[in-house]
């Protein structure tokens, strides 16, 4: 069942089987969950939480005592793990810091231009974890728990972890 009836007409949301109107598309390019692709109230939602760490440079973490880094990053294991068994855990990965981080876009002829090396920025994105969960109550939880991780003498880092929901795919006649 479309959830749109197309350009120009009347936006519908799908609620257990009966339309109403919804509401009109804005200037803001994001999707909201009503506008997404419908689906059931059962339905798990995905999301993806995006671990940022202040920045200074290359990753602070090298300059670390040994075992502080060991913990922190058997928390991240640990608690890759305990999110895979209970089927939440879609993927997660580590990223490299900014001093090899390039921007890239194509050219006129669509070949790369790269831009970068990008160490003064405040912070960066170190790395995600993508979850499929029941509910944003519980992604906050994870975020909550992965912001725990261990620093400096086993001390939480409290990082700051951005929740955001996947959309999913446009309804199959609108691609």
């Amino acid at each position: 069942m479309p959830r749109i009836s197309g350009p120009r007409k009347k936006h519908l949301v799908h609620d257990e089987h009966v339309e109403k109107p919804g509401p009109a598309p804005t200037k803001d390019r994001s999707v909201s969950r009503e506008r997404a692709a419908p689906i059931s109230k059962d339905s798990p939602m995905k999301y993806m939480l995006m671990m940022n760490t202040p920045s200074g440079g290359p990753y602070q973490i090298a300059s670390w005592p040994e075992h502080d880094i060991k913990a922190h990053i058997g928390f991240m294991r640990d608690f890759a793990k305990k999110l895979k068994e209970s089927g939440e855990l879609i993927g997660a990965e580590g990223l490299s810091g900014p001093d090899q981080a390039k921007l890239v876009r194509g050219d006129k002829d669509g070949k790369p231009i790269t831009d970068g090396v990008f160490p003064e920025t405040k912070e960066f994105l170190a790395g995600y974890w993508m979850i499929d969960v029941e509910n944003a109550e519980r992604a906050y939880a994870i975020a909550a728990e992965a912001s725990m991780a261990p620093g400096i003498g086993g001390k939480p880092l409290h990082l700051g972890i951005e929740v955001r929901q996947i959309i999913s795919v446009p309804a199959k006649e609108f691609v």
